[in-house]
């Protein structure tokens, strides 16, 4: 049976992780300080015969016992609200975290497989994306922290394949959408339908126009699942091609949840990318992999998780206390 240590297991992409590689026969240890991670993400599998749970923090040194075949390295805040919040917990995650989990993987003569993100394009200045596209980033900006911490993520992970041969992977992970993303982590999808399910005015920053483009976490995983078994080292967006501006997602959100509220326009926040969108080409010919859920069937899906709230749950403003955290 082939093992595989899941880091940020309790997390939203991660938890996703866990139950696929446990469906496809493999031993999971998920690993994950809770900062931002939910044990709730996770308890369904604590009766699994293969599945283990480490309470740990990834930037301190790292040791599981016995064999390792593949290492999945999710740790990190990843929505703007939590990096914001704990920026210098962001960028030791992305650099003392991955710099242990690298070690560890070479030790191990494990394939690691990291996640890397469509922030390390920063505001792009090319549309779509390519993975040859070297970003336009503001490292001293607010939102550095986390677009920095990738990028030397990405730099470390590189630099032990080419001089110490170890087995790597790049995934580039754009807007993920799906059943357990946190209600108030400040992303826009549980921002909407939160504020929709409270009837709330719909909050859109900018004059809308910004773009994204949502792709479905079973389709995220599909991909993931097929690079990390592919022979192919460097980095591979991940990510729904299917653009859509703010605005019209906003009208888009109230149609699905049949509420009536209006929206409101508020400042663009600093370095907010006004266009993101992948260009999956390597992910077609390479992995032979392209999003399957359209949004309409996605968001059907997500909207049904976001019901299952409690009105309490709903009402709840602060997600996280990271006053622990805070160093």
């Amino acid at each position: 049976m082939k093992r595989i240590l899941i880091t940020g297991a309790a997390g939203f992409l991660g938890s996703h992780l866990c139950d696929r590689f446990l469906a496809e026969g493999y031993h999971v240890m998920g690993m994950d300080n809770l900062i931002t991670g939910d044990l709730k993400n996770i308890e369904h599998l604590f009766g699994e015969a293969h599945f283990e749970f480490y309470h740990h923090d990834v930037t301190k040194f790292v040791h599981v016992p016995g064999n390792l075949d593949y290492i999945l390295h999710f740790a990190s805040p990843a929505s703007p609200i939590d990096y914001l919040k704990i920026p210098i917990q962001t960028l030791k995650v992305g650099s003392l975290g991955t710099h242990n989990l690298l070690g560890l993987a070479r030790v191990k003569k494990a394939r690691i497989l990291i996640a890397s993100t469509s922030e390390v394009y920063g505001d792009p200045l090319v549309h779509p994306q390519t993975e040859e596209y070297y970003g336009n980033v503001n490292s001293i900006g607010p939102r550095g922290v986390y677009d920095e911490a990738k990028r030397f993520q990405e730099s470390i992970t590189m630099a032990y394949h080419t001089f110490h041969g170890l087995e790597t992977r790049i995934v580039r992970i754009f807007n993920t959408y799906g059943p357990r993303m946190r209600l108030n982590d400040g992303r826009v999808i549980p921002a909407f339908i939160g504020q929709a399910l409270r009837g709330e005015d719909l909050t859109v920053f900018g004059d809308g126009n910004q773009t994204r483009s949502f792709c479905y976490v079973d389709d995220q995983v599909e991909g993931i699942y097929r690079l990390l078994l592919s022979d192919y080292t460097l980095p591979v967006n991940i990510g729904n091609p299917d653009e859509i501006t703010i605005l019209d997602f906003a009208k888009e959100i109230i149609r699905l949840t049949n509420s009536e509220q209006k929206i409101i326009f508020k400042d663009l926040p600093i370095n907010d990318p006004l266009q993101r969108c992948p260009d999956i080409t390597k992910a077609k010919n390479i992995l032979g992999w392209s999003p399957k859920i359209d949004r309409a069937e996605g968001m059907k899906r997500t909207l049904a998780h976001f019901k299952s709230f409690t009105k309490e749950d709903l009402a709840r403003e602060e997600h996280k206390d990271f006053s622990n955290y805070i160093y």
